[in-house]
């Protein structure tokens, strides 16, 4: 359950969040979410409020009207959202209304509505509808198309709207008697998108004179700007009201407020406490933020103390990419990369500057994976999050030689680990706050302005060994929401718009938690701007999204214009070379187009934009990361090599390893659609005819680019410790090596974008944890000096891995599981040798699918 809380105790509500085993094939690796790890304010009064059933959409009969709603209903009714309006004449709502019956649109400028004994109290205003018997137009099911069969009704043409907006709204129906029959609040986001949509400046600009603000907030009330000179403490140098004009808030200060902080006052409505209220929220725009993530730091980014030496010229600089299938993948979070890297000094350890030395044991490994032909480093999230406070002197720590001192299979490391596991320095950052400023507990000094000049000088130090740096962006939800979360940004700016809603107006949580609404202009706007200010700013070389699959493909496809029509000329950055990637899993309220085409993975074809294969993946390591942990495949055992999982008769696993060798092939082929194969049947049959166990067609690709082969990520568990869960318990640990080698390998020598999680290549173990992302740097050590790689150091923790530790304890405590020096160095060495041979010719990197299938049908005739 999901508890949101509001300082009005009467207002807060308990929401059931989808369950992981609801969701359908393909399911989302970075399932469980961490998102769901939520702490309230301790003045909050959290009590649960059970949902009524709704009220009935027939209003044909003031004896149905009384049998399906009570007293207890309709004093309740507006806490709902259940209207939309859709346009700015146009209010869409699941109801029919009977002739007797009018329906009236309600307004109180001060959120003074109240219903009492069937009557609205409290109203500045009301005003007649009159429903429209054409019903809703083809636009607005385009862009509404869960709203389907709602009732339209028009307002008065001459009514004037944009005032309206600021203010507490409701529709209601009533009965010839005027008293109030049914009744519940309005979404905005269509008339707002209709009346204010805006493509000027958003944010601090600064000029030689001034400094100036500009927020996009057309629902607010009063705007005002606390101006402070430091970034916690003392009173506001300065308390400026901002002017609106159509939605925009806007003003003018003094240069001397560069360096400086500031806080924005929004007097708005929010909907989830029925109240205008007085929210304090960063700039969506922020560039910089104070170490408490309170307050947004004035930055100029074009000022040239925040650039390291060569910084405009690095555009000339960068790796070369000839074509987007050059590309290969190494994915890394930038704490497990040197926290516990002794090579690295201290002040450096686990942040964006242990990049840029030359001779740490993680900067020479990288070095040997660049050589070999690894050309990005995709980066796990980097912008502000929650989840790690950013001042270091508030972490907690465990004793490392205490944990070293219990067994190998002990509870007693994971309950040491979870007692702090809020209040260290570690988590993987799927928490987003802040979308446009680099996070501060990887900067030496998270105020001022040293997170941006050092995130900088890790893009270069990178760039300078031959690694381009792709970023984890998460634009699928946000941490906060709300008028009182300390993590509420957009929420509390223009309430309701940002994040996505059900139809009873509460906030969507599929993705987690909060989900956004890429399908509303503005949203999309800041997305788009948020993608181009880290290329244009920060000179970053591709971008990773993070369950794709709930961003619209507009959005999506808008992006990747946006990008490619920088140029090195113009703006100092190659925006061609920009690739984009992510997560195109279908599932929650826009599975299925219910919120428009949404970019996953059968919408994508032909966009060029890469979406995860999880059909190799399961394929060749069997089963889902969902599914039961021993359920074997291609490389485990399946069939050859059983474990002790029941796959049926004999007769069925063969099928099984079969059909596994089908989909292994199709994704070697880069998972193209209509790449035609023999299949395990000796028919010939395309990608796009071959099926999962769902009846889901393997291939969805229509070139190369758009295929991400991969067989394990930061989500679930490592690639050796999920073969050593399946493979049976008395093969040797060089055999478990070698199965690791051939799983890479697969990877490494497909057509398409070969991806590959930090530590695959040195047997990388997290003690068998399957979702560490707030396990802290023990279970998520990486050893460059291949020592060891971190297997059996403690059952995993409890909350996500508790079901399968009578599995885990016995692999734990069999000191046969466990590598040593000589498996990793071989283990190195052959994955550099499978880099060298993909990239020693093109045929391992084919650019078209004409070129693929033609190179296959060339193969057979020899």
């Amino acid at each position: 359950m999901l508890l949101l809380a509001s300082s009005s105790p009467s207002l807060s509500l308990s929401l059931s969040l989808p369950s992981v085993s609801h969701l359908h094939y393909p399911l989302p690796s970075s399932f469980p979410c961490p998102s769901l790890h939520l702490r309230f304010p301790s003045q909050a009064t959290p009590l649960r409020l059970h949902t009524p059933p709704p009220l009935s959409c027939s209003l044909n009969s003031s004896s149905s009207v009384e049998q399906s709603s009570s007293l207890s209903q309709m004093q309740n009714s507006l806490l709902y959202s259940r209207a939309y309006w859709v346009t700015e004449f146009l209010i869409a709502w699941n109801v029919d209304v009977a002739n007797e019956f009018s329906c009236q649109l309600i307004a109180s400028k001060n959120a003074s509505l109240t219903i009492a004994n069937g009557q609205i109290q409290g109203e500045d205003l009301k005003v007649e509808l009159q429903e429209d018997r054409a019903g809703l137009s083809a636009n607005v099911l385009e862009k509404f198309p869960h709203i389907r069969g709602y009732k339209a009704f028009k307002l008065p043409s001459t009514l004037d709207v944009k005032p309206l907006l600021k203010s507490q709204l409701a529709v209601a129906i009533y009965d010839s008697d005027d008293k109030c029959r049914n009744c519940t609040g309005l979404q905005l986001p269509g008339v707002l998108d209709e009346l204010f949509s805006y493509n000027g400046p958003l944010g601090a600009l600064f000029s030689e004179e001034a400094v100036s603000l500009y927020l996009w907030a057309p629902t607010a009330q009063a705007v005002r700007a606390y101006i402070y000179k430091d970034p916690s403490g003392d009173d506001p140098i300065e308390i400026v009201c901002l002017e609106e004009e159509n939605g925009v808030w806007r003003t003018k200060g003094p240069k001397s407020w560069e360096h400086c902080y500031y806080v924005y006052e929004v007097c708005v409505y929010h909907h989830s406490t029925l109240r205008v209220e007085k929210c304090h929220a960063n700039d969506p725009y922020a560039r910089g933020v104070s170490s408490d993530g309170r307050r947004t730091f004035l930055l100029n980014l074009d000022s040239d103390e925040l650039k390291p030496d060569g910084w405009d010229d690095l555009a000339d600089e960068k790796p070369t990419i000839h074509c987007f299938t050059d590309i290969s993948v190494y994915e890394m979070h930038i704490r497990d990369f040197s926290a516990t890297d002794l090579s690295v000094q201290p002040a450096f350890r686990g942040g964006y500057l242990a990049f840029t030395l030359q001779d740490s044991a993680g900067v020479l490994h990288l070095k040997r994976l660049s050589s070999a032909g690894i050309t990005h480093v995709h980066l796990l999230p980097t912008f502000q999050f929650a989840g790690v406070d950013d001042q270091k002197e508030n972490w907690r720590f465990v004793d490392t030689s205490i944990m070293e001192s219990f067994p190998p299979d002990s509870d007693q490391q994971q309950a040491l680990i979870t007692a702090i596991q809020n209040f260290d320095g570690y988590n993987w950052g799927y928490n987003p706050v802040l979308w446009g400023v680099p996070k501060g507990s990887y900067a030496s000094n998270p105020n001022g302005p040293y997170r941006t000049i050092e995130f900088r000088k890790m893009v270069k130090a990178l760039n300078h060994i031959g690694l381009r740096v792709v970023l984890d962006v998460v634009y699928n939800h946000l941490q906060g929401s709300g008028p009182f979360d300390q993590h509420s940004v957009l929420d509390k700016i223009v309430p309701g718009y940002y994040l996505r809603r059900n139809r009873d107006g509460f906030i969507e949580n599929s993705t987690c938690i909060n989900n956004t609404a890429s399908e509303h202009f503005m949203v999309e706007r800041l997305i788009l701007d948020d993608l181009v200010h880290w290329a244009l700013n920060y000179k970053i070389d591709g971008f990773r999204f993070d369950l794709m699959g709930h961003i619209m493909k507009r959005t999506m496809v808008q992006a990747k214009t946006a990008l490619h029509c920088l140029t090195k000329e113009k703006d100092g950055v190659d925006g061609s070379s920009i690739y984009i990637y992510g997560e195109g899993w279908d599932f929650g309220e826009v599975a299925k187009n219910g919120r428009g085409i949404n970019a996953s993975q059968f919408n994508l074809p032909g966009t060029q934009i890469g979406s995860f294969n999880d059909r190799i993946r399961d394929a060749i390591l069997g089963g889902s990361p969902f599914g039961d942990p021993l359920q074997q495949g291609f490389v485990t055992g399946l069939l050859l090599q059983p474990n002790d999982h029941d796959h049926g008769t004999e007769e069925n696993a063969k099928s099984m390893l079969a059909a596994s060798m089908d989909h292994i092939q199709i994704g070697m082929a880069a998972n193209l659609q209509d790449f035609v194969l023999t299949n395990c049947k000796g028919e010939e049959v395309k990608g796009s005819e071959i099926l999962t166990y769902d009846g889901t067609p393997v291939a969805y690709a229509s070139c190369p680019t758009e295929t991400i082969n991969y067989v394990s990520a930061h989500d679930n568990e490592t690639l050796f410790d999920i073969v050593s869960l399946k493979t049976p318990v008395d093969i040797s640990v060089t055999e478990r090596c070698r199965i690791n080698h051939l799983a890479t390998s697969i990877v490494a020598l497909s057509q398409g974008i070969p991806f590959f999680h930090c530590g695959d290549e040195i047997l990388r173990s997290k003690s068998l944890d399957r979702d560490s992302y707030n396990s802290g740097d023990w279970f998520n050590r990486l050893d460059f000096t291949y020592n060891s790689n971190n297997w059996g150091v403690g059952l995993p923790p409890q909350e996500k891995n508790e079901k399968n530790w009578p599995l885990i304890k016995p692999r734990l405590a069999n000191p046969s599981f466990k590598p040593q020096k000589i498996d990793i160095l071989a283990t190195v060495d052959n994955f550099l040798n499978l880099l060298r041979i993909r990239y020693s010719s093109p045929l391992f990197r084919l650019k078209t699918a004409n070129a693929i299938q033609e190179m296959m049908l060339r193969e057979l005739l020899n």
